[in-house]
């Protein structure tokens, strides 16, 4: 059973920060990506950031300078540093991963965290 399990969010005021983790359990193999969406109320499912298996990194233009997203491999564990929240990041956050289970490609989820700024 492969799982991908997020920590770390909470209620925080603007201009706080959070720190997101994914941990990744189970018999998946050849992790190529991982990243994290968000999806506010009301709104589509967005990507957040992504980083590759060689460490390329993207970011959506709404939280560039704003968040950070880390890897460790050996842990399986994706992170994401969120700085300068503002209102509008808030939103259950997912993490996603790209590897191999079972002998086939897949994509993975966890269940969401929630991450909610207010005053």
């Amino acid at each position: 059973q492969v799982q991908l399990v997020e920590s770390g969010g909470g209620l925080v005021q603007p201009g706080g920060s959070l720190r997101l983790s994914c941990a990744i359990s189970g018999s998946i193999f050849n992790i190529y990506a991982m990243g994290w969406y968000r999806q506010a109320p009301g709104k589509q499912r967005e990507l957040v950031a992504s980083i590759s298996s060689g460490g390329s990194r993207n970011y959506a233009d709404s939280v560039k300078g704003r968040f950070t997203i880390s890897r460790d491999n050996a842990k399986n564990t994706v992170y994401l540093q969120m700085n300068s929240l503002k209102l509008e990041d808030t939103a259950v956050y997912y993490c996603n991963a790209g590897g191999v289970v079972a002998g086939s490609r897949l994509e993975l989820w966890g269940q969401g965290t929630l991450v909610t700024v207010s005053s």
